[in-house]
C-alpha cells in the first residue's frame, strides 16, 4: 500500500487511481454495449501524447533537486509513469490488433487504455496539488 503514498499526508494518488478505474470500467461496459467506438486516429493520439509527456517528465527529472521531503512527489510520478507505460503498450496492441466493436477482450483492452490515459490526467493533477 506504500504506493498510494498513505505515508504522506495527501492520499490524492489513491484517489486518482480509484478514479481511473471507475473511467476504465465505463469505458469497456460502454465499448462492449457498442456506444462507443475506438478509431486507430485516437489511438495515435494517445500514444503520441504518452511518449511527449514520458519526453517532458524526462527533461524535468533531469533538473530536478532530490529532497528527502519530496518523497510523497515520488511515488504520484510513479503513478504517471505506469499511465505513460500503460498507455503506450496498450495503444500499440489496439493498433496492431483489430478487434470487432462488441468483443470482450477488445472492450476489456480499451477500457485499460481509458484506465491508463486517466491516471495520467489525475495523477499529474495531484502532482500539480502536492507542488503548490
Amino acid at each position: 500500500m506504500a504506493f498510494f503514498g498513505y505515508g504522506c499526508r495527501n492520499t490524492c494518488t489513491s484517489i486518482a487511481v480509484v478514479a481511473s478505474l471507475i473511467i476504465g470500467v465505463v469505458t469497456a461496459f460502454l465499448r462492449f454495449m457498442a456506444v462507443i467506438t475506438v478509431t486507430p486516429a485516437f489511438l495515435w493520439v494517445t500514444f503520441g501524447i504518452a511518449i511527449v509527456y514520458l519526453a517532458i517528465l524526462l527533461a524535468n527529472a533531469l533538473f530536478a533537486e532530490n529532497n528527502a521531503e519530496q518523497a510523497c512527489i515520488g511515488k504520484t510520478i510513479n503513478a504517471i509513469l505506469i499511465g505513460i507505460l500503460g498507455t503506450v503498450l496498450v495503444s500499440v496492441v489496439l493498433l496492431a490488433i483489430a478487434f470487432a466493436a462488441t468483443s470482450i477482450i477488445g472492450a476489456i483492452i480499451t477500457g485499460a487504455l481509458l484506465f491508463f490515459f486517466s491516471l495520467i490526467i489525475t495523477a499529474t493533477a495531484c502532482l500539480i496539488k502536492q507542488l503548490l
